[in-house]
This record gives C-alpha cells, structure tokens and sequence, in this order.
C-alpha cells in the first residue's frame, strides 16, 4: 500500500536509485490502467479489500457532494499515517472517480523489484515519482503530464511518506506545482483512525481489545473544498490551504514556515496560528531571520 508521493518530495532517496527523471519514468506499468486490469483492481478493491477492512474499522465518508460539480481529472492530496491509507481513500471515492485514479507511490519503495511493482500497479494503480526532490525535474513527471492528459486523477501524499506520531509533516508542493501547470483542482482529503487499525511496522490490519460489538476501529475519509491555485498565489501558499483544511478537520499539522517565508520575499511576516509566534525576520525582536 503505497508510501508517500507527491512529485518533488524531499525525502532522502535509495542511493544508486533513479539518477534521472527517465528511469522514474521508464518504471511504470501501463497495462494495469488496460482493460482487464481495471477490471481485476475494481474486484479486489470492492471484493477483497473493501469486506476485509469492514472487519476491523467502521467507516465514515464525510464530503463527497464536493465532488458532484467538479470535471476530472483533479488532483486528491491527502495526509498520510498507514498503508491503509490508500483503499481507505480509494474505496471512499465513488466508482467513477475511484476507476479513473492512480495513486503516486514512492519508487524508490514500491519500484525496486519488478515483480513487487506490478503488483501495486495493479491493485493500487500506482505510479511512481521520486522523493529525492527531483520530482520535477525536467523530464521526470513526464508520465504523469501523460497520465493527467488522458484524463487520469491522481492521489498524493503531500508529506512523502507515513508520520511516524499521527502529526501531520510538512507538505511537498509537487501537488502544487501540477495543479498550477495544468489548471487543476485540488481536493484535500483528511484520513484519520487508520493508523490505529494498522499502525506502522504492522503488515496486516488488527482490532481494539475490548467486547466483540466495539471491537472495529472507527475510521473516517473526509474531502475538502476543492483549492484551485490563484493567479500569483505560490506553491507554498497552496499548500498551506490544504494544511489548514487538514487541521481544520481535527489534525496536527506542520506549517511550512520557511518556504512561506521564502515565497513571500525579504522581510516578510507570516501571520501566526492561534497559539503559535509569526514568522519572519521580524517578526521577533532579537530573533535572527529565517534563511531557506
């Protein structure tokens, strides 16, 4: 179930893995958005997966009328805490959306064997992107422009990987930088109870202790408005409103404070959260300013 993905992330990647954006490119796996393939990934989503995960969680999808008006492809950015998060989202997601959505999936985790890659292509319809932050380097997302021309939705991991401590990490701005160069929505999802059903280090999904009725993990999947980039607006600025969406829904998040401060210039003041100092060269007497 994939790890992290979102173009550009900086995360410290294999050595020796991906020098160039063509060999990210090089491994994906067309077939599995094919034909038969769809139609063997919807049976194990909706047939396997889904039933097994009514055995230890109980569900609850909050937000999905937010998708009614809007035309694909858009781009869903979603925080992350389990490999269960992904046919959580996937199955949360109505059947036309669900069938035309692949998933970023980290290469240097899920593409390093073949045979490993083919199967999370095929029941994930994964793709892989880098997490060294050359993710958008020239060349390198080219099969994901390809994918978004045909018409392909795409889900990432803004944080590039699982939290460790359920607190949301800073967000990568692959999601922003795609949506301003295509022209595309942004649905923030919050995915919360997953890391208690399959924490990290687990391979399978596990319930609470307790009587068998209150047993199952309660889970929810909540889509947010959707973030359209504005004209101006940085990529950092984008991610912040997905941030704010994601602590509005109940999470813990990380603020982006450098690139905020970066993007806004030299002397820049970013305004604070509730219980939280502003950013900025002065926003602090005494206080030496924040460098990239």
């Amino acid at each position: 179930m994939p790890e992290g993905g979102s173009s550009g992330l900086a995360t410290e990647a294999r050595p020796g893995f991906g020098e160039t954006g063509r060999d990210c490119a090089s491994l994906d796996v067309p077939w599995a958005r094919r034909g038969l393939a769809r139609g063997v990934r919807e049976l194990i989503l909706c047939g396997v997966l889904g039933p097994a995960m009514v055995l230890y969680t109980r569900r609850t999808v909050v937000g999905k009328e937010r998708l009614l008006d809007l035309e694909a492809p858009v781009l869903f950015v979603a925080n992350h805490s389990s490999h269960m998060d992904t046919p959580a989202i996937l199955r949360a997601l109505p059947g036309r959306w669900r069938r035309r959505t692949a998933v970023a999936a980290a290469a240097d985790y899920f593409y390093r064997k073949r045979g490993v890659a083919q199967i999370m292509s095929l029941v994930f319809n994964t793709v892989p992107v880098r997490r060294d932050g050359g993710g958008l380097a020239p060349g390198s997302a080219s099969h994901l422009d390809r994918l978004i021309e045909e018409r392909w939705n795409l889900l990432l991991f803004a944080e590039g990987t699982r939290s460790r401590d359920g607190i949301v990490g800073r967000l990568r701005s692959g999601a922003a930088v795609l949506a301003a160069e295509h022209g595309l929505h942004i649905v923030p999802i919050h995915v919360s109870g997953t890391r208690d059903a399959m924490p990290r280090g687990r391979k399978w999904m596990h319930r609470k202790r307790g009587r068998p009725g209150s047993r199952r993990h309660p889970t929810e999947i909540r889509f947010g408005p959707p973030i359209r980039p504005r004209e101006g607006e940085s990529r950092a600025e984008v991610m912040e409103r997905v941030r704010v969406f994601l602590a509005a829904s109940g999470a813990s998040t990380t603020p982006d404070e450098r690139s905020l401060v970066r993007d806004a210039g030299p002397g820049a003041r970013v305004p604070a959260e509730p219980g939280r100092p502003a950013v900025g060269p002065r926003a602090e007497a005494g206080r030496p300013p924040v460098h990239p």
